[in-house]
């Protein structure tokens, strides 16, 4: 991990606190005046600089770039310039965005050393909104996994017990948020890759719909069903973000050209004025055997909640789950296949500044290409892609994913948005499922569909175990129905406290046993 540390002239001492700050108070507080941007940076990479180490979180952190960066926002601010409307917001990005001189490896030795020369457009819009960017965080390979342990450059640990996985693919992102490592984050979901390691992590993290933020910029896993989102202490943190990186990009054919939501009014108006007369559809496919019973308690507890805040809770059905994860895995590995046949260690990744011929360059840079997570991957979409097996197992995979979002169709006609467990079970030790492969990808079993279905989903807290690890509620909605989430879930957390819980620092505490 690249270091934080370089010269300061603001001691440790005399940093702000910004364990558990809300991205609305940072940025209010650096437009106030009230502390400099400069400040909050220094801050935040001192954290990082002193609790990462247990951690794992960051692949590289940038300090002498965040520094100049919090440095010109501070100077605009003296000077009466502008401010974007996250003017000195310390935030970080899944090292699968692209980042223009800054070295994207999406955790793969195959990619080190690629430093790209443009900008992702969700990362793009942050930095035009004020962020101060600290650095890239580690993830599962090229975003394949369920619990960060797929990562080339090591595990991520979870701030609520190094013994148990952060969750996946975008465990560092979820992580770092939940240390306050970083105010904020951008991770993708593929199949529940922001919402499992937010609830595994005890943060909010949502996924839009899919097309309502652009992909440009951001390494392909499965073209169809990626959906980059953000992570945040709060819901309200999660609608910030999301209104700045969502809209139309013409640089993403699959962008959505409809006006961005009002996210946040969707929170304030949950909160505020509650949610009398919404529906709240609850499948009872996703309460089905193999739910740890702490899950199952705490999430319906969190239904409980919400009827009493006003909504109308109806039971809807789902039927074609039960194909959720064998169709995603058919569709997600057929995808990555195509998109990572480009990965053939000329165009991309390591060089030997030595290396005169391509005999040469492969001799020396075996052993510096895919791991076995992606490797088991392309081979197995490779084979559902020959001829004479196609329409056997993708084609077959097509319709039942049609099915499946003719399903969601149907059950939103009866409700406004669906409540569910976001995980089956809470965070795992790790190790536990790395032999078992199969079990490892049904960790995944209550976000898949929401892919499938191109929906927008959003988990955040509603409870932990009794051995202290968070449980996420899921929250989805009809396409672009993201004010409608987020009002809901903003009523929750109105009437509840789980996510003013915050992990002890991992060298005060080793979290729970």
């Amino acid at each position: 991990m690249a270091s934080a540390a370089s010269s300061s002239t603001t001691s440790a001492s005399t940093l702000p606190e910004v364990r558990g700050a809300s991205i609305a108070t940072l940025a209010e507080g650096v437009r106030a005046g009230r502390w400099k941007a400069r400040d909050l940076t220094e801050a935040y990479l001192d954290r990082v600089a002193r609790l990462d180490g247990a951690l794992g979180t960051y692949l590289l952190v940038d300090g002498e770039r965040a520094r100049r960066r919090a440095s010109a926002i501070d100077a605009a601010r003296v000077e009466g310039r502008p401010l974007g409307p996250l003017a000195g917001v310390p935030i970080a990005l899944k090292d699968i965005f692209i980042t223009r001189d800054i070295e994207t490896t999406c955790a793969s030795k195959i990619l080190r050393g690629f430093h790209p020369p443009y900008e992702s457009t969700p990362s793009q819009r942050l930095a035009d909104a004020g962020t101060v960017m600290l650095g890239k965080l580690n993830m599962d390979e090229f975003a394949m996994g369920s619990s960060n342990e797929n990562s080339s450059r090591g595990t991520v640990k979870n701030p609520w017990s190094l013994a148990h996985v952060p969750g996946g693919s975008s465990g560092g992102s979820a992580a770092a948020v939940a240390a306050s490592l970083c105010a904020g984050a951008l991770g993708t979901d593929t199949g529940g890759s922001i919402r499992q390691p937010a609830a595994l992590c005890g943060v909010v993290g949502i996924k839009p719909t899919y097309g309502r933020v652009s992909r440009h910029g951001v390494v392909a896993f499965a073209s169809s069903l990626d959906h980059p989102g953000p992570f945040g202490r709060t819901v309200d943190d999660v609608a910030t973000l999301l209104e700045v990186i969502a809209g139309p990009d013409p640089m993403d054919a699959t962008s959505i050209p409809t006006p961005v939501g009002r996210y946040r009014e969707a929170v304030r108006a949950g909160s505020q004025a509650g949610i009398a007369g919404v529906r709240v559809g609850v499948p009872a496919e996703y309460f089905g055997a193999g739910m740890d019973a702490e899950v199952e308690s705490a999430v319906r507890a969190a239904i409980a909640e919400v009827e009493r805040a006003g909504a109308n809770v109806v039971p809807v059905s789902l039927p074609n789950t039960k194909y959720a994860i064998a169709t995603y895995y058919l569709i997600c590995t057929a995808e990555a296949s195509s998109n990572l046949a480009r990965y053939d260690g000329v165009r991309f990744g390591y060089r030997t500044p030595d290396a005169h011929s391509l005999e040469e360059l492969y001799t020396r840079t075996r052993g510096e290409g895919f791991g076995w997570e992606p490797k088991r991957r392309i081979m197995l979409g490779t084979y559902v892609l020959r001829a004479g097996y196609y329409e056997a197992y993708y084609g077959k995979a097509l319709k039942a994913r049609r099915l499946l979002a003719d399903d969601f169709a149907a059950a939103f006609a009866r409700c406004d948005v669906m409540l569910t467990p976001t995980s089956p079970i809470p965070a795992f030790r790790f190790g536990e499922k790395t032999a078992d492969p199969l079990q490892m990808y049904l960790a995944d079993v209550m976000t898949v569909a929401a892919n499938l279905a191109g929906i927008p989903a959003l988990s955040q807290c509603c409870g932990f175990t009794r051995a202290g690890l968070p449980i996420g509620l899921q929250v989805m909605g009809p396409p672009l129905g993201e004010e409608a989430v987020f009002r809901v879930a903003g009523a929750y957390e109105a009437r509840t406290d789980w996510h003013r819980r915050l992990p002890e620092d991992p060298r005060a505490s080793g979290g729970v046993a």
